[in-house]
This record gives structure tokens, C-alpha cells and sequence, in this order.
């Protein structure tokens, strides 16, 4: 059998692409949280903050660590499986990931330090400036990163001449058409994972009884976030559909499942997309919705994909169901975060298993969403390596082979797993052995303060107290 080195490279860098991503989705929003509970026990002095604070800062090292390991060799692929790309787009991707580098990384790395071991070593107002420092590292480095994916989908301030782009507008090129919505869309999705999955973890150890009053706080805080920002979310989708159908209307055709361009269109909600017969089966929709949504014309007229060639059209079952996943757990989320307020009269928010068991379920619902959402990103824009003007086949390195790319697929799939084993055995640990008493915290740093981020968990399961001893 012969393998194709162009899918084997397409589906590597979508394994290393999906797995890096659920990490920085994460500890984007967890930054931003640990930053605002150094701020609240700088503040009131309120120790509750603090136990929260440390406890989730210790989540933190250990995905952060996942994260950077994750992201590493993503830069390696450019050169070693798209080096034509990698080469014409050097121009303008070679700045920018320096960028990246110079003004996040070097940030986070270094205030990251002081966040894990200056607790009790440096003024707390200090230590509250690193947490912040953190926090906005995260964000500079989405900020260049979407930045030089979204170039890669709406390009522009550059020319393409000799196989080459050349750069004669930073600023065009940076904040290309769809960067801000695609930025806010990122952004929006990071603080409502990290929302999610401290509602979850505190709700487990309110079904346990384990530090109550501190994880009411943490619950509630997450609550009253999630019921802000989901509705924000779709309405950020909203803004960042009618972009796509104004710069990529072939990806928004397959997202809808429409081949042909009409007015009226309906919103699937269930479809089998028959690519080589370029048209659906077993059609369930809503009558006009699609034009309404994208239009905000129950008449509007929605592209079809037979605008294009077949050879143009992105994988359409792939995007039209992985579209449909994302905002199915979309509304799901919204739909739990106006439970959570209801809920919030006379208490029952802390004390409804049923709800709390919910949230311990949800915490995994918006790395899936992100997954999809990403999927349908790049899948879409499928066969473009930049939309409209390059191709994947014309960005693949000449010299690859079909055994090449599978040998170094499988070397990826085999080091990922590994990580992702060790890093969910530490986060384990970490989420087990919960919030330590403040003064059996201050006990272990006085005789064994950790030297490395993932040394954060001291307790060995088999002597992990009974839940009354932690609350």
C-alpha cells in the first residue's frame, strides 16, 4: 500500500495541533483566575483566597508544563513536513513566532517562577505582580499566535510574487480581517474552560464536604462568570460567522451543508452530506434559519459549495458535524449556566447533587467544543494552506515520504502519550489531595519547598485524609 506523505502530514499536524490546544485554552482563563485571587487575599486577607490561589496554581504548573512540551515541536513540523510553505511564509511567520517568544514566553517563564516559589519569599505585593504578569503573558502570546493563523486564513498586507511572501504591511498583516473576532472568539473560550472546570472540581468537593466555605467562593465566582460570557460567546460566534461568510464562504457552505447558492436556506440540524454526489440525505431542518442567521434576512442568500470545484471543497461531512458539536455544547453550556442561577435561591446552587454532579460532567464539555471548533477552522479552509493562494499539496516538503511521515506520525502519537499519561497522573494527585491546611501548607514549605513546578504534590494517595479532617 502506498502512503500518501500529504495525508499522513495533514493528520500529524492535526494530532499535534488538537493535543497542544486543550492546554492553552486552559491556562489562559486559569491565569487570569489565580491573578484574581491573589488580588482578593491581597485585598481582604481573607484566607480562603489564598488556600484557592495556591491550589490552583499548582493545576496550573502542572498544564502549563503540558502545554510547552505539547507546543514544542509544532514549530518543528513547519520545517520538517511544509518546508516550501514554511520557506515562502518565512517572511512574515518567522517575526511574528519570534515575537511570541520574546514578549510571552520569556514573560511567563520568568514571572512564573516567582508565582511558584516566591510565596512567603518575596512582599505579597509582589508575588500578586507576577500572578498579573502570568495572566498577561497568556494573553500576548494568543494574541501572536491567532494572529499568524488567521493571516493563514484571511491574508493580507503581503504580496506573493517568486513563490514568496513578501510583507508591505505589518499592520495589515497582523490584524488581518478575521484576527479580532478569531482572537475574541479564543479568548472568550479560554475563560469559560477554565470557568467549567473549577465549578467542576469544586462541586466534586462539595459532594464530599471538603473545604466548603472555599469552594462555595470558588463555585459561586465561576457561576456568576459562566452565565456572563457563554451568552457572549454565541454572540461573539454570531460576529465571527458573518466574517467567514464575507472572507471564506466556501467554509460556511460546508458548515451549513449547502451546495447549492439560493436564498431562503434552511438550518440543518440533521444531514448526511453526500460529497460525491454533492448533495444531502436524510435532511431535518428549520425552514429559513440559516439565511436568518447569516444574513439577518429570513430571504438572505447563502452561498453553495458548488461555487467552487470539487477539488476546492473542503471535507464537508467533517465540517457540517464537528460545526454542529461545537454549538450544540455552546447552548448546553448556556442552558447550565442559567440552571446554576436559578439554582442560586435560597442556596440550592451548593447543595443540589444533581446540578453538582452536572458540573463535574461539564468540566470536559468545553475542551471538546474548543476541539470541534478548531476542527472546523482548519478542516474548512481545506485545501488552502493560505486561503486562496497556497495549497497543503504546494506547502509539502518535496523530498517527504509516505514513510517518513508515519514513521515520525507514530513517534509523536507514542511522546504524547506518555505526557498526557504523566500529566493527568500528577493533576490526580494534585485534584486528590485538594486544598492542604494552611498550616500544614506553611509546614511543608519550611522543610520541603518544591524545587520544580510538578514536585506540587506531597501526599501519597494511600495517606490522603478523610474528607472531615479537610473541611
Amino acid at each position: 500500500m502506498e502512503l500518501d506523505p500529504l495525508v499522513l502530514s495533514r493528520i500529524q499536524f492535526a494530532f499535534v495541533v488538537s493535543f497542544h490546544a486543550i492546554f492553552p485554552v486552559f491556562t489562559i482563563g486559569l491565569a487570569s483566575y489565580i491573578a484574581l485571587l491573589h488580588g482578593l487575599f491581597y485585598k481582604t486577607e481573607n484566607p480562603a483566597w489564598e488556600r484557592l490561589a495556591v491550589f490552583w496554581t499548582k493545576v496550573f504548573a502542572v498544564v502549563f508544563g503540558m502545554g510547552v512540551v505539547s507546543g514544542i515541536v509544532m514549530s518543528f513540523q513547519f520545517g520538517t513536513n511544509w518546508s516550501n510553505f514554511s520557506q515562502a511564509a518565512a517572511n512574515f511567520l518567522g517575526p511574528v513566532l519570534s515575537y511570541e517568544v520574546v514578549t510571552a514566553f520569556f514573560l511567563e517563564a520568568a514571572f512564573l517562577g516567582v508565582l511558584l516559589f516566591g510565596r512567603g519569599k518575596v512582599p505579597q505585593g509582589v508575588h500578586l505582580f507576577a500572578a498579573i504578569m502570568v495572566a498577561i503573558g497568556t494573553f500576548i502570546s494568543t494574541f501572536w499566535i491567532l494572529s499568524a493563523n488567521s493571516w493563514m486564513h484571511t491574508p493580507a498586507g503581503v504580496e506573493f510574487t517568486d513563490n514568496s511572501f513578501y510583507v508591505v504591511s505589518w499592520m495589515e498583516a497582523i490584524f488581518n480581517p478575521s484576527f479580532p473576532y478569531r482572537f475574541g472568539h479564543m479568548a472568550l473560550a479560554s475563560f469559560i474552560t477554565g470557568g467549567f472546570v473549577v465549578a467542576g472540581v469544586s462541586a466534586w468537593y462539595l459532594l464530599q464536604g471538603r473545604d466548603v466555605d472555599a469552594n462555595k467562593r470558588a463555585l459561586s465566582m465561576c457561576l456568576w462568570l459562566l452565565l456572563i460570557l457563554t451568552p457572549a460567546q454565541a454572540l461573539m460566534g454570531d460576529f465571527h460567522g458573518l466574517n467567514t461568510l464575507e472572507y471564506q464562504p466556501t467554509k460556511v457552505a460546508a458548515m451549513e451543508g449547502n451546495w447549492e447558492t439560493r436564498e431562503g436556506v434552511p438550518l440543518l440540524l440533521f444531514a448526511l452530506p453526500d460529497q460525491e454526489a454533492q448533495e444531502n440525505r436524510f435532511e431535518v431542518g428549520i425552514p429559513k434559519l440559516a439565511s436568518l442567521i447569516l444574513t439577518h434576512d429570513l430571504d438572505g442568500e447563502v452561498p453553495g459549495l458548488n461555487e467552487v470545484a470539487v477539488e476546492e471543497q473542503p471535507p464537508v461531512s467533517i465540517v457540517f458535524w464537528a460545526f454542529r458539536v461545537m454549538v450544540g455544547l455552546g447552548f448546553l453550556m448556556i442552558a447550565v449556566s442559567l440552571a446554576g442561577l436559578v439554582l442560586r435561591r435560597g442556596g440550592r446552587v451548593y447543595e443540589h447533587r444533581g446540578f453538582l454532579q452536572l458540573l463535574r460532567v461539564m468540566s470536559v464539555t468545553p475542551f471538546i467544543a474548543v476541539l470541534a471548533g478548531w476542527i472546523v477552522t482548519e478542516a474548512g479552509r481545506a485545501p488552502w494552506l493560505v486561503y486562496g493562494i497556497m495549497t497543503h499539496a504546494e506547502g509539502l516538503t518535496p523530498s517527504l515520504t509516505g514513510g517518513m511521515a508515519l514513521f515520525t506520525l507514530l513517534g509523536y502519537i507514542a511522546v504524547y502519550g506518555v505526557v498526557f499519561y504523566a500529566g493527568v497522573y500528577y493533576l490526580t494527585r494534585v485534584v486528590r489531595n485538594g486544598m492542604v491546611p494552611k498550616e500544614e501548607e506553611r509546614l511543608i514549605d519550611e522543610v520541603e519547598r518544591p524545587m520544580r513546578p510538578w514536585s506540587a504534590t506531597h501526599i501519597p494517595f494511600d495517606d490522603d485524609p478523610a474528607p472531615a479532617e479537610r473541611s
